[in-house]
């Protein structure tokens, strides 16, 4: 038999009684403790697979976040220095054998979903998947600086690393979700892309998945025996709306209990309004930008003809009005970065970079009479993207360049970035709670997620001084000195990053956001009992 599809057939064969045994309720009509309720979200896109260690969009963490687990989680005030604002996840304990050896004691009542234990050889086997080029996750490189990760027993697993830094436990926990050894050993590394695994996932998480009907919703189900407490939600569902309109309007008609950011100003405005809704603002962990595709379309072995030239790049950055469109699309409920940062890492923003003028003067002085054109690949399923695509358009015609926008699926973007067929791309990314790994992924010369093969010696070597610094102060001026060299040789546009505010129906209690991981705490939520309504009481 394929080992691909034995994989597949063992993973959805405990489904049906998963949700006789997991749901945590009794059947229809029969919910009506607190460890019932169903919440809804409005999805603007749809995830392609629920397998970490391959999935890079923002709509599948969203939902894998509650399947899988890491050793150990970043504590409410976010803090990346140290270990002690950790809190334990499949790790109960841990302590540090000598500077650079660091060992877990996993906690032995965690479970795979379909039955055996969580062990340390699930662990090591996910550090060296993790790590695999042939699975290409774009947490690869963010574990440059652990060395070997070995189980020693059943239970118990040491890290490594080749050098010390402050960030050292946040690289060992962060970046991995531990993944079932048993299930994905003899699953092709080089197919976990497109591997069944990833449409029928078994974690060790609070909720295990129910069902998936491509192009409709995803659907989990609570485990009553998640060792780490019953989630208080029987449900969790994920209604595919399409695009960011769409899932608002589902919301506020009521077909759908949250979304997790409202984005323009309209929005924002009708959710304020609906008595229904509670509004929830939080730092946001993403920024937009344009980004150039250093060689030329479709052929990485050459230059690209017009952004292999720095100072076009420069022009293109000078010649968008980034504070008129940011006026113009959010209306005060977003800001100008001055670098590649979103607003949760707000002591950078705190630091003494601005941002790049607007200055067509020097912008037509730098193209030099040049006339170029270049083709723009923007998500249809966002407006607001859309809407700055068409905007940059405008701009840039008037300094004699031609942008020719081609709006895409989310699922076809991605394909181009990867493969390189793409002149510049209008992107969101979702980063790290830190820059040290989230920075090099993105635009360091070996990074994963370069996908516009961008290469700067100078700005490589500082990000390396900046994620070594030892204190907060020496991180923020080495960082500073980073981005202002990426800064003079830019490989996109910085455009806006989010004021974030979420929408979730009042009759959810207990509910945080966590900035990095938005529903990443939805096991905590609760529905009271005089709250529930009809899909709340609905079984199966």
């Amino acid at each position: 038999m394929n080992s691909a599809l034995a994989v597949s057939r063992r993973a959805v064969a405990w489904l049906p009684v998963a949700l006789l045994a997991f749901t945590g309720c009794g059947g229809r009509g029969g919910c009506t403790n607190e460890y019932c309720g169903t919440v809804v979200f409005a999805a603007s896109g749809e995830p392609t697979s629920l397998l970490p260690a391959v999935s890079t969009m923002a709509v599948e963490r969203d939902v894998f976040d509650q399947i899988f687990m890491k050793l150990a989680e970043i504590g409410p005030d976010g803090g990346t220095f140290g270990d002690s604002s950790f809190t334990p996840e499949l790790a109960h304990r841990w302590e540090w054998t000598d500077p650079l050896t660091l060992t877990f004691h996993l906690d032995p009542r965690a479970r795979w979903q379909d039955g055996p234990s969580v062990t340390a050889a699930d662990v090591a086997f996910t550090f060296d998947a993790y790590r695999d080029t042939l699975v290409g996750s774009q947490d690869r490189t963010a574990l440059d600086h652990i060395a070997s990760v070995a189980a020693t027993d059943s239970e118990t697993v040491v890290f490594k690393f080749r050098d010390r830094y402050p960030e050292m436990f946040y690289d060992a926990t962060y970046h991995m979700r531990i993944l079932p050894a048993h299930l994905l050993r003899n699953v092709p590394r080089a197919t976990w892309q497109t591997a069944p695994f990833g449409r029928a996932p078994v974690g060790a998480g609070p909720y295990r998945l129910a069902s998936w009907t491509p192009g409709q919703s995803i659907e989990l189900a609570a485990d009553s025996t998640y060792f780490l407490g019953r989630p208080h939600l029987r449900r969790l569902i994920w209604r595919i709306a399409g695009n960011l309109n769409n899932a608002v309007t589902m919301v506020l008609s009521g077909e759908a209990d949250a979304v997790e950011v409202l984005v323009t100003p309209v929005n924002i405005a009708k959710a304020k309004a609906d008595t229904a809704l509670t509004l929830y603002s939080y730092a946001g962990s993403t920024y937009n930008f344009v980004r150039f595709n250093m060689r030329a379309n479709g052929d990485r072995s050459k230059p690209h003809p017009v952004f292999a030239d720095p100072q076009l790049r420069r022009a293109l950055v000078l010649g968008a009005d980034r504070p008129q469109m940011v006026e113009a699309v959010f209306s005060g409920h977003a800001k100008i970065p001055p670098g590649p940062m979103p607003q949760l890492w707000s002591w950078l923003w705190k630091s003494k970079l601005t941002p790049a003028s607007f200055d067509t003067l020097e912008a037509a002085r730098l193209l030099r009479g040049r006339h170029p054109s270049f083709h723009l690949a923007v998500p249809s399923s966002s407006p607001t993207r859309v809407q700055y695509a068409q905007l940059l358009q405008e701009q840039y015609r008037r300094l004699g360049v031609a942008v020719v926008i081609d709006q895409v699926d989310n699922a076809t973007l991605q394909q181009l970035l990867e493969s390189g067929k793409f002149d510049a791309t209008l992107e969101s990314i979702q980063t790290d709670p830190t820059p040290s790994s989230s920075v090099a992924a993105l635009w360091g010369r070996t990074g994963p997620t370069n996908w516009g093969r961008y290469a700067n010696d100078r700005f490589d070597a500082l990000v390396r001084t900046a994620s070594a610094a030892l204190t907060r102060d020496a991180a923020q001026t080495a960082w500073e000195s980073a981005f202002d060299a990426l800064a003079q040789d830019p490989p996109c546009i910085i455009l806006y990053a989010l004021d974030n505010i979420a929408a979730v129906n009042r009759r959810v209690a207990d509910v945080r956001i966590q900035p990095d991981s938005w529903w990443g705490l939805v096991r905590t939520w609760r529905i009271p009992p005089n709250q529930l309504i009809e899909r709340d009481r609905a079984g199966r």
